[in-house]
């Protein structure tokens, strides 16, 4: 499941993870911690939507 940040269009992929920011390739986007910003802008977690594919 991917999700997209509504503030820059980043895109997580939970295949991926977020490795810069401790999130190791395979974590749900519900198992990141609540305190998880956008890598690229900073907006936290409520400010991402599934993203249909």
């Amino acid at each position: 499941m991917k999700y997209l940040c509504t503030a820059c269009d980043y895109v997580y992929d939970s295949e991926l993870g977020d490795p810069d920011s401790g999130i190791e390739p395979g974590t749900p986007f519900e198992d990141i911690p609540e305190d998880w910003v956008c890598p690229l802008c900073g907006v936290g977690k409520e400010d991402f939507e599934p993203l249909d594919e």
